[in-house]
């Protein structure tokens, strides 16, 4: 590598973008070709740094396995910034080629890059048990401190995504540190942000008493507590640290909720057939129907609770008299989980949302039409070019971002 290359390689390892391009703004030899593409992606020019490496990578040849191993990293790493969530399990394979290449040439630090945006891509996907075994092949204690403070980070979230606090704040304090070390502007911000987030409300508690605002500690509390719990953040039931999950059967979930926030008074047939079933005016198939549904949730929460049937409805009855515990997300309404996707900051397409919700295209357009008018998401570009955002900072809930491309390709 000559000395420019070098000085533009240094530039962006300290994440100073602009700096890396004077070195290399006017070449087109290969190794200048990718680092001009890392430098585009800092810069969120997604698609021309997606060109740029890809130029690169045609132009080392099928000779420089290594660097065009590195080529593949960085291009998943833009991949993922642009949400192209349809192409992960390529993009998974191709890391794991990339990865093991890498290894084989003994650049273990692009090996753990490109492992380190495997995980983020599944922890993105909500595959938390693929994150996890990505994470274990990564050996945490040798490396630098910008991919220390970058599996800090993912370490924290796959512990936030189990309701696990504890741990998830001592990787954030090791992040913190890391961060530190490495003197890039950007992870500190991105540290310290996931840092401020463990203090926001991350749920409510309803009940009788009215609504009270939870923090994910809060949260992780009363799921080791003796209290029945229905969790409508994740779709499910939770006691004694059995978790029934009901987020693939929406019809007995709705059910569940409304006798939970109802305990212990029962609920009327006719609201719990409105809420299920969505219609004011029940006929006898709604109410046989009703009685179907409620013996189907009846076997599946054996163990957990029973539902007695009164004179007018039917009403929940938690086992051994236990005490029953409602927690819903922060915010209100079916367009919650499209809000807590875009909040990352990123730019989505319709296409990558529908697929991290498990949703039609059709059915989030439908929900970003209204978030729109509402003024609470904004968009840019036209036609399949088009992309979500949150509204700006000032009116975000502010979650934390996803560091893209944290360390240079040292193409030697």
């Amino acid at each position: 590598m000559d000395a420019l290359l070098t000085a533009a390689a240094r530039a962006l390892a300290a994440g100073d973008a602009l700096l890396a391009l004077k070195h290399v703004a006017l070449r087109d030899d290969a190794p200048a070709l990718a680092l001009r593409g890392i430098a585009m992606a800092q810069l969120g020019d997604y698609p021309r740094s997606r060109e740029l490496l890809r130029l690169a990578a045609r132009g080392f040849g099928a000779r420089e396995a290594l660097a065009r191993a590195r080529c593949v990293v960085a291009e998943a790493e833009v991949a993922l910034a642009m949400r192209e969530l349809a192409t992960t399990p390529r993009m998974l394979h191709a890391l794991e080629q990339a990865a093991a290449t890498l290894s084989a040439r003994g650049d273990e630090t692009n090996a753990w890059q490109a492992r380190l945006v495997a995980v983020r891509a599944c922890l993105l996907m909500g595959r938390l048990d693929e994150a996890a075994a990505w994470l274990a092949r990564v050996n945490v204690p040798s490396l630098p401190p910008l991919l220390a403070a970058v599996a800090g980070l993912a370490t924290a979230e796959l512990s936030l995504r189990s309701l696990c606090t504890g741990p998830a704040r001592d990787a954030l304090l090791r992040a913190q540190r890391a961060a530190q070390r490495a003197q890039v502007p950007a992870l500190q911000a991105e540290v310290s942000e996931a840092l401020a987030a463990l203090e926001r409300p991350a749920a409510r508690r309803l009940g009788a008493q009215g609504e009270a605002l939870l923090h994910l500690s809060d949260v992780e509390a009363l799921l080791a507590s003796p209290s029945l719990v229905l969790d409508a953040c994740r779709r499910g039931l939770s006691l004694d640290g059995r978790w029934l999950p009901l987020a693939s059967r929406p019809v007995l979930f709705t059910l569940a909720q409304a006798l939970a926030e109802a305990w212990p008074a029962d609920v009327h047939r006719e609201a719990l057939i409105a809420s299920a079933f969505r219609t004011r005016r029940p006929d006898d198939t709604h109410r046989a129907r009703l009685r179907v549904e409620i013996g189907r949730l009846r076997a599946l929460v054996a163990g957990m609770a029973g539902i007695g049937a009164t004179a007018r409805g039917f009403q929940l009855q938690p086992a051994q008299g236990r005490p029953v515990v409602v927690v819903a997300p922060p915010i209100d309404g079916a367009q919650a989980s499209l809000l807590a996707l875009l909040a990352d900051g990123a730019a989505w397409s319709t296409s990558a949302l529908a697929v991290a919700l498990g949703a039609s295209q059709r059915t989030v357009q439908r929900a970003l039409a209204e978030l729109l008018a509402e003024r609470r998401v904004r968009c840019v570009g036209q036609g399949r070019a088009r992309r979500w955002l949150a509204p700006p900072l000032a009116a975000s809930a502010g979650f934390t971002t996803i560091l893209l491309l944290p360390t240079a390709l040292p193409l030697h």
